[in-house]
């Protein structure tokens, strides 16, 4: 035992410890120096840089959406007006999160997979990974109540009340005032860096009409806050705030009651209808019927409903007055009229034999007047007046082959014919005004002497939209002087100045037979609509046109029980009045309805007697059938006279007596 103690080595293990010892203090030094290190450098050297990312991380600049500016007619009343609406957000970093919370959300409330593909295009062009994104909007109360009870088992979930575009009056100013959305992937890609910044705080954009094309005035001035949230995202705090800037109100010259008054009279049709006013070039109506509902569209509108309105068969998302391009028939008359008087080709005075038919110097072809058809001979001795108020083609033919397609064409261009009018909201045609130069370009064609023979009288090539024609009438009514057509009065308190397009300089005696003529189509013993105007209180000039939709062969007899509906004639018609002192200029345009004055024109006599008597229709008081006769309208109109009268009468009769029995009382 004591041999064994001998030789354990108290010394070696003495230093072992020691070693130890001092190996495990330098490690430990070493860790301390490390953490003394770390502390230094990020409690002194980087401490702005760590400071400013923390309070990134808790801090956030978010933007602030303008409230959008609102659209008033001519009356003050809201066209489109911003409602409170509830809208559901969802704010999440990672995938797995964002997955979790959805399939949680669908348990809840009804989420579509039209929901879902927005959602993730709208995640695509947020600018912050923990900016919120649009789920769902109009929530009901029910689901907002549904959301509440769960919001401890939603992190990341927030439900906001927000304005949404909201149009009133539904589908009655859907093609003028157009609608938003919200903003597409691809526009996002176009924008500029100031766009971006301007549409940070909002989801929609305009996307047609008004809306559109003052986008820029109506839209505002994105304003901003600071918000400390928390690690997921959610705001805990406003820290400040800068208020934004709302967007400018939008006057316009439209009158709601005219325009409910044109819906209510194209009930059951195809068509458009435009009224201006003459004196400034302001679109008090313009309806493209059948119409749509814009506010479908306004928070995203479904694949069921987008599809049904695409596939309608009588096209509800075309603007027919803006886009939609016919062939103007007779409607055109007098503009050629003018312009054979205006290049010394014809005279007020000036008489052709007419037998109800025309052909060409050395032609065999004969080119048959309407009247040939129902009387079996012509208009007899006509005259400019005459031919116009009877709608005589052969009148015309003879003047327009006389005159030739150069007067022709450069006349019509006065008239905005074959041109855009400048109106202010986009997507507008130009139709067509031909000429020489414009077949060889589009057809590679020469001009032939039958072309001008159908040129005469608003066929062949000659295409217009109901816009350019109401301008064009518009214009004869200001005696040449044509106005850009406006829909926008008033920016804010800002008008806007009417414009003034050209003035064509012409002999008062021209206009006064125009007038004339036109004024006997409505008042005329063998005006073409005198039964539009029957009982009118004051006098309306007009022109009534008819035009083939569908081409029949030259020996063939138009037999409209024959044709399919949509291959029958288009109606149209153009007017204005007072004759004396024009205010109002209207074009109506009906397809497949034939008749251009048995249909067309009480409908334009609707128009004028809303403008200028008060007689307002709403769009549920009368509803006529597919193919209503012109009696429908002139009899109500008659009745309203009738009852007007008969309470003026009374009226009188009441003075007279209480005048009569005033001395002896």
């Amino acid at each position: 035992m004591q041999e064994d103690q001998q030789f354990k080595d108290h010394l070696r293990e003495a230093r072992l410890f020691r070693n130890r010892i001092l190996v495990m203090a330098g490690f430990m030094l070493l860790l301390a120096s490390t953490v003394v290190y770390r502390y230094y450098d990020l409690q002194i050297v980087n401490y702005e840089e760590y400071a400013t990312q923390s309070e990134r991380n808790r801090v956030h600049v978010q933007p602030v959406a303008p409230t959008r500016g609102l659209i008033f007619d001519s009356n003050g009343l809201l066209l489109a007006d911003n409602k409170p609406s509830f809208t559901l957000y969802v704010i999440s970093s990672s995938q797995i999160e964002l997955d979790a919370t959805l399939d949680l959300l669908k348990s809840i409330i009804e989420i579509t997979p039209s929901d879902l593909e927005k959602f993730y295009k709208a995640k695509k062009q947020r600018r912050h990974s923990l900016d919120p994104v649009p789920l769902r909007y109009r929530l009901t109360e029910d689901e907002i109540a549904r959301l509440a009870v769960n919001q401890h088992l939603l992190d990341g979930v927030e439900v906001n009340a927000e304005l949404v575009r909201n149009y009133p009056y539904s589908d009655l100013f859907a093609h003028v005032i157009g609608y938003t959305g919200r903003i597409s992937e691809r526009e996002v890609t176009s924008f500029s860096p100031e766009q971006v910044q301007r549409y940070s705080g909002t989801h929609s954009i305009g996307k047609n009409g008004i809306e559109r094309s003052y986008e820029e005035v109506l839209l505002g001035q994105v304003g901003s806050q600071n918000v400390e949230t928390n690690a997921r995202g959610r705001v805990m705090r406003v820290l400040d705030r800068i208020d934004p800037k709302q967007g400018s109100d939008l006057h316009l010259y439209l009158d709601a009651r005219l325009q409910e008054t044109a819906t209510a009279v194209m009930r059951g049709r195809r068509g458009a209808v435009v009224a201006i006013d003459v004196k400034t070039g302001g679109v008090l109506a313009a309806v493209s019927y059948p119409g749509f509902d814009p506010n479908l569209f306004v928070t995203g509108i479904s694949v069921p409903n987008y599809r049904a309105l695409n596939e309608d068969i009588d096209t509800p998302l075309f603007n027919r007055f803006l886009q939609a391009q016919y062939p103007p028939g007779s409607t055109v008359k007098p503009v050629v009229g003018l312009a054979g008087l205006y290049n010394g080709y014809t005279d007020v005075n000036r008489a052709i034999a007419d037998r109800g038919f025309y052909t060409l110097p050395g032609s065999s072809r004969i080119y048959r007047d309407w009247i040939l058809a129902k009387t079996g001979g012509g208009h007899g001795m006509v005259n400019l007046k005459t031919a116009l108020a009877e709608s005589c083609n052969t009148y015309f033919w003879d003047l327009g082959v006389r005159m030739g397609i150069d007067h022709i064409s450069e006349f019509g261009a006065h008239f905005g014919l074959g041109m855009l009018t400048g109106i202010d909201i986009p997507s507008e045609r130009k139709g067509v005004w031909p000429s020489r130069e414009w077949k060889r370009a589009a057809k590679g064609q020469a001009w032939y002497p039958g072309d001008t023979v159908n040129m005469s009288v608003g066929q062949g090539f000659v295409l217009v939209t109901p816009m350019q024609l109401a301008v064009m009438t518009a214009t004869i009514a200001n005696r040449g002087t044509r106005y850009r057509p406006q829909f926008v009065k008033q920016i804010g308190d800002q008008p806007l100045p009417p414009v003034i397009e050209s003035q064509l300089e012409t002999k008062p005696e021209y206009w006064n037979a125009i007038f004339e003529g036109m004024s006997e189509v409505m008042h005329g013993a063998r005006g073409t609509a005198r039964r539009a105007a029957e009982r009118s209180e004051y006098r309306m000039a007009g022109k009534s046109g008819t035009a083939q939709a569908v081409g029949i062969a030259q020996n063939a007899k138009y037999n409209s029980g024959l044709l399919k509906e949509r291959h029958r004639d288009h109606a149209l018609f153009v007017a204005f009045a007072p004759v004396e002192n024009p205010q109002i200029a209207v074009a109506v345009m009906l397809e497949n309805a034939e008749g251009g004055s048995s249909q067309a024109a009480p409908v334009a006599r609707a128009m004028m007697d809303a403008h200028l008597l008060g007689y307002y229709l709403k769009p549920d008081e009368f509803v006529p059938p597919l193919g209503f006769h012109h009696a429908a309208i002139v009899k109500r109109a008659n009745n309203y006279i009738a009852e007007r009268t008969a309470a003026q009468e009374a009226r009188a009769s009441s003075s007279a007596s209480s005048a009569a029995v005033a001395p002896g009382n």
